[in-house]
């Protein structure tokens, strides 16, 4: 059987034969025989043979059931697992071999995890299975991998179940759901945090290896104790872990939650060494089709990649209702005007307490922005491959200044809406 062939029968048999066991009690595909419950550790990884064959093997402490699959544009080969704890080697995956240019690792959703092998082209997978090490008693799991083509790959073979469903259900945006958005009450304003990337997704590395998904987080964590405090706000946030969130499930979390206020922390990397130690400083965006300059734009690309780097289909959203579309264009022109509000007093605050890049109000396309039901910012709070912004944000009184910052903007907002509409 020809390598593209095995490609497709190898993902089909795995989904198909696990949704089997689940319901008739069969033995899934690729689980080892004594799969045991609760979490199991990956502790070791590595990565064999060249340009013509390359081999990634993830050492278990157990035998878990696992999907493997491949997906275009561009090119990776995925591996899905139950809740793992990833305890692998500092840096793995930041190099690759052979026909792996690099992989990444960690929660894609609650109780579910992940690796994204990131291929220089085409493959076919050659061989997917799970052993027992004689030598560890450690459980193997290997996908073996040979070049393919480009028509005989076409978009892969496809995952059999994403984030909650279907891949197109994970990757359908939200905006176009047919359920309406729950009306606004009359009780307190909903502020929706929205701490960037997470899980399998890292966001920016820091000189010191620290993960923008981290610093966000801790950000995140702390606005919510300080807008909670004030007791004039119901506050949500798309994330509480260390866990993936796709900018779709993002963007319906604040619909369905009929936000007043949408805000997106970040933090942002420079890859010219050259350039990192001088570039610094906290910039808010607000959405517009059209980028403010093209550093607004190459940012709103990055940050709009971050489904491709968790491993999640690019799917063409085209043909939409344009009757909706029109419906929607107008709800934007009156939230764009509150962002922009909300966005002049939110840098106007942080100046006066952490440092602004020079640029400090900036606009683009960012996908996790359009939010017709919603006035919405994403704040880059600084540059992670600055060694003094880095090491401010680390700390946690610059998280609770920052936070407190946020805060007295969001208070500052609010008061000039009542004003405007008691």
């Amino acid at each position: 059987m020809s390598g593209t062939g095995l490609q497709a029968k190898v993902a089909i048999l795995i989904a198909l034969i696990t949704a089997l066991s689940a319901g008739f009690g069969g033995s899934p595909v690729m689980a080892a025989p004594d799969v045991v419950r609760g979490q199991v550790e990956a502790a070791g990884v590595r990565l064999s043979g060249d340009g013509t064959s390359t081999t990634f093997e993830l050492e278990l402490s157990e035998g878990v059931t696992a999907e493997v699959f491949t997906l275009a544009s561009p090119y990776r080969v995925i591996i899905d697992l139950p809740d793992i704890a990833f305890k692998l080697p500092a840096g793995a995956g930041s190099t690759g071999q052979g026909l792996v240019k690099a992989f990444r690792y960690g929660s894609f959703a609650e109780h579910k995890g992940r690796v994204v092998i990131d291929t220089s082209g085409p493959v076919a997978i050659l061989e997917a299975q799970m052993t027992r090490s004689a030598a560890t008693n450690r459980v193997v799991l290997k996908v073996a991998m040979a070049p393919s083509d480009a028509a005989s790959f076409g978009q892969g073979t496809g995952a059999a179940q994403a984030e909650g469903g279907s891949a197109n259900a994970a990757s359908k945006p939200a905006l176009f759901e047919e359920a309406p958005p729950k009306p606004k009450s009359h009780g307190k304003p909903v502020i929706v945090i929205d701490p960037g990337h997470g899980g399998i997704d890292p966001g920016a590395m820091g000189i010191n290896n620290i993960a923008e998904k981290t610093v966000v987080l801790a950000v995140a964590q702390e606005l919510k104790a300080a807008l909670l405090k004030a007791g004039r706000y119901d506050v949500k946030m798309t994330r509480a872990t260390d866990v993936f969130i796709s900018l779709d499930r993002r963007l319906k979390f604040s619909e369905q939650n009929a936000a007043e206020l949408f805000i997106s922390l970040h933090a942002d990397s420079i890859e010219e060494k050259n350039l990192a130690e001088n570039i610094r400083g906290a910039t808010v965006y607000t959405l517009s089709e059209r980028a403010s300059d093209e550093q607004a734009r190459a940012m709103a690309e990055k940050e709009n990649a971050s489904d491709l780097v968790a491993g999640l289909e690019n799917i063409d959203q085209g043909g939409k209702d344009q009757v909706k579309n029109i419906l929607i264009d107008l709800l934007k022109r009156e939230t764009s005007n509150f962002s922009a509000d909300f966005s002049h007093v939110l840098v106007s605050r942080l100046a006066k307490s952490i440092a602004m890049s020079r640029d400090p109000q900036r606009a683009a396309a960012f996908k996790v922005l359009k939010q017709p039901h919603a006035p919405s910012v994403l704040v880059e709070l600084g540059y992670m491959s600055n060694s003094k912004d880095e090491g401010q944000m680390t700390t946690g009184a610059w998280q609770k200044q920052v936070a407190a910052s946020i805060s007295a903007a969001v208070e500052a907002y609010f008061a000039k809406r009542t004003a405007e509409h008691p």
